[in-house]
């Protein structure tokens, strides 16, 4: 396993070092060399911050504090919630000299399009009568499109055209300074959209939808349709030759074979690894609720694309077919399920990562309604020990993934759950278990061993802090998306 590399500082000295345990593995992982280069790399970029996040920090403390008004959550998850909150805007977000904003994904000095849609989202539910908030998502949301003009396939990115990376090694059919990873991932496409729409509802502000964001939408679009044809018609490969089977595409790195399904090919998991079948099936839902956005975009703000439009419409229609046609399975202890992978072969993976969009997730990315009978069914597998990433320990229990050691349950899985249950004993528990899993430092973390939780990876993992946040939300009746 190569781990999501770590920094034990963020902008400035705003995360303490004394709140960071020496029980993380983070560094024992990656070594003192890679661990020791990006912090470099992090404390280049926030030199180039064309200003502070103190006001906006100011901002968040205020929101919370009328947030947290008349609620019965205990001190210690008050205090989390705060903490985790300031935590993505005052260590993560560098805001530039133009109209665009770099996130940070927290220990490593990249922007993933996905996490930085994920570590925003939950800001949307705050008012924000100034608007300087929603002017830095507005900011961040820009650069999310002006990075998938430069590269689709790319799922992590430079804050400049530097070389910066995590891998040399690694080989792709296209070289681009701004990659930090290459690695293809159709979820990545699919934040950004999502972002974009849910601040467009939230705020009523219309001015991210311009010509360079039509120009990358047409580009999204261009590559969906190529990756429904992967075998055919895709030029991508990628190859990590570092011996970790999960970090490299087989088949010299174009990915198992597969066969038309109508739905769009993936390379890699939203944990970064790569798919053991082309057809990640939480990643198409995704892709059909955002296609569903960008038709109700596109008809509104740029009618004259009729022929856009008639290819999202249609795409859409045909992810979503390929999905009842073969991403759903009868498992004889749950009956019809999701499949987590397909490859139109006739082969499937059964099983449920932590990693959003998840088969777990699937109401909180908006695919489904949270009673929706295969959904229920597939989420009764997802939190059983008959999901091979589901683990239980003295200390704790729930998802986890193959992205990390066996035995680690992840803080963003306990929030998934939390926020696409119905049952108030159940999310109790969860509450419960945040209080007791975050190794005393009020933050939440990657994966955490079950039997102990002050053994865990990630020590500043900006998103998994935002989505226990939207559960607190949710929990005290204040969570708008």
């Amino acid at each position: 396993m190569v781990p999501r590399c770590s920094s034990n500082e963020g902008n400035g000295e705003i995360l303490d070092n004394d709140v960071l345990k020496n029980t993380s593995l983070d560094k024992e992982l990656m070594g003192d060399d890679t661990y020791l280069r990006l912090r470099q790399i992090t404390d280049n970029i926030l030199k180039q911050a064309a200003k502070d996040n103190t006001e906006l920090a100011q901002l968040i403390d205020e929101s919370v504090n009328q947030v947290l008004q008349n609620t019965n959550l205990s001190e210690k998850l008050q205090r989390m919630f705060r903490k985790c909150m300031l935590n993505t805007i005052t260590t993560t977000l560098v805001q530039k000299e133009d109209d665009s904003a770099f996130l940070f994904t927290g220990d490593i000095p990249a922007m993933w399009l996905r996490d930085s849609g994920g570590q925003l989202r939950v800001f949307l539910n705050l008012e924000d009568p100034s608007g300087k908030l929603y002017d830095a998502i507005g900011a961040v949301i820009r650069q999310q499109f002006r990075y998938i003009l430069l590269d689709p396939y790319t799922n992590a990115f430079n804050f400049a055209a530097d070389g910066n990376c995590w891998s040399s090694i690694d080989r792709s059919e296209r070289q681009n300074p701004w990659s930090w990873e290459r690695k293809y991932e159709l979820d990545s496409l699919c934040f950004p959209v999502e972002l974009a729409y849910f601040y467009w509802k939230q705020t009523k502000r219309t001015d991210l939808f311009d010509g360079d964001f039509l120009a990358a939408v047409k580009e999204l679009i261009r590559v969906f349709r190529v990756e429904q044809h992967h075998e055919e018609q895709s030029e991508y490969f990628f190859i990590r030759d570092n011996g970790i089977e999960q970090d490299t595409l087989p088949n010299e790195g174009r990915g198992t074979k597969v066969g038309y399904t109508g739905m769009i090919w993936s390379g890699f998991r939203p944990s970064d690894d790569a798919c053991e079948y082309g057809y990640l099936l939480p990643a198409n839902m995704f892709a059909v609720v955002i296609l569903g956005y960008l038709q109700e975009i596109v008809g509104a703000f740029y009618p004259n694309e009729e022929e856009l439009l008639a290819m999202i419409t249609e795409i859409r229609a045909e992810v979503q077919a390929g999905i009842e046609k073969f991403g759903i399975v009868e498992h004889p202890t749950y009956g019809d399920i999701y499949a987590y992978e397909v490859d139109g072969l006739g082969n499937y993976n059964i099983m449920d990562d932590t990693g959003v969009p998840s088969l777990l997730s699937l109401p909180y990315i908006k695919y489904c309604e949270m009673d929706d009978p295969i959904y229920q069914n597939t989420r009764r597998f997802s939190l059983s020990t008959d999901n091979r990433y589901y683990f239980e320990g003295k200390a704790a229990k729930g998802l986890g993934s193959p992205h990390t050691p066996p035995g680690y349950v992840w803080h963003m899985g306990l929030a998934i759950q939390g926020l696409t249950s119905t049952d108030a004993n159940e999310c109790e528990a969860l509450l419960a278990l945040f209080e007791t899993t975050d190794a005393g430092t009020d933050l939440t973390h990657e994966g955490f061993l079950a039997d102990d939780p002050n053994v865990y990876t990630r020590e500043w993992f900006s998103w998994s802090n935002s989505i226990f946040c939207e559960f607190i939300l949710k929990e005290i009746g204040k969570l708008k998306l």
